[in-house]
């Protein structure tokens, strides 16, 4: 009797060890490619999870189709909580952006954590020959259609970004689209494109280098990493914000103990000094 007992608590043991989460490695995909800004969110925050949930976290780039890629990659896998997906504005948007989705966005996916949200900065290359905001827009109304502005990809926040202060401002920027945060960084370094609508993080290096100019900020307030850098509203088209989420999902259907532990997990890292200097840099 007490063996057969031992071997019924054995079990029992295995059981919860077995069900216990996480119990193996949990993936994180990123709808942009490495060095972007989202890609960069989700990297910081895997390496703090992994720490704090006793797992590895590994970060999976699928760029592409507007965060699509990545987001039906998300809906097609199993809701365990294993499967996790960095996003940012543009997962709310797509809906209205594009005519066939393959997923629906909400019924889709369960929210596990808002972990911030982050303006962009009106960067300029210097051969353009501007130093304000106001003598861009000047120029811009000057030469319609002849200055192009590049984005992360159609349908970005840093496209929708760029159409909505050229739609505000009245003038006519050319979209230039890519899909390698890289080659958008060489080509306004070189001159092929003139300006970016991009998260601060982005190019805040070649700012301070004097490589680039950040004519404006696109927050109600002013940066503290940039105190010198007037908000777009003060420089010229009032009322002017548009800033950029961050956030984590899962699979619809995800069991939500498991979510409200990734909730705790993350908020947990969202307090950490490290991730908050970090974010702040």
């Amino acid at each position: 009797m007490r063996f057969l007992f031992s071997i019924l608590l054995l079990c029992a043991f295995t059981v919860e060890a077995q069900d216990k989460y996480p119990n193996k490695p949990i993936q994180i995909y990123s709808p942009q490619a490495p060095g972007a800004t989202t890609d960069l969110v989700g990297r910081m925050y895997a390496d703090k999870l992994a720490k704090l949930l006793g797992q590895s976290v590994i970060v999976n780039n699928r760029p592409g189709a507007g965060g699509m890629v990545a987001a039906q990659a998300v809906v097609k896998s199993a809701p365990d909580g294993y499967t996790l997906m960095v996003v940012n504005t543009q997962h709310s948007m797509n809906p209205a952006l594009f005519k066939d989705i393959p997923y629906d966005t909400v019924r889709d996916f369960s929210g596990v954590a808002m972990v911030g949200d982050a303006p962009a900065l009106v960067y300029a290359t210097p051969s353009m020959g501007v130093r304000t905001l106001g003598e861009f827009l000047a120029l811009a109304k000057q030469k319609p259609g002849e200055i192009n502005y590049g984005s992360g990809g159609v349908g970005s926040a840093t496209h929708l970004a760029g159409a909505y202060f050229a739609n505000r401002a009245g003038v006519n920027l050319v979209h230039v689209p890519y899909k390698v945060a890289n080659d958008l960084i060489g080509d306004i370094l070189t001159g092929r494109i003139q300006v970016t609508f991009s998260p601060v993080a982005f190019m805040l290096s070649q700012v301070r280098e004097g490589k680039l100019l950040a004519l404006a900020v696109t927050s109600k307030q002013r940066m503290s990493a940039l105190p010198d850098v007037p908000t777009v509203d003060e420089a010229g088209l009032p009322g002017f914000e548009s800033t950029t989420y961050y956030g984590f999902i899962a699979p619809a259907k995800t069991p939500r103990p498991v979510i409200e532990q990734l909730s705790r997990a993350f908020r947990a890292a969202a307090e950490d000094k490290e991730i908050q200097d970090r974010y702040a840099g």
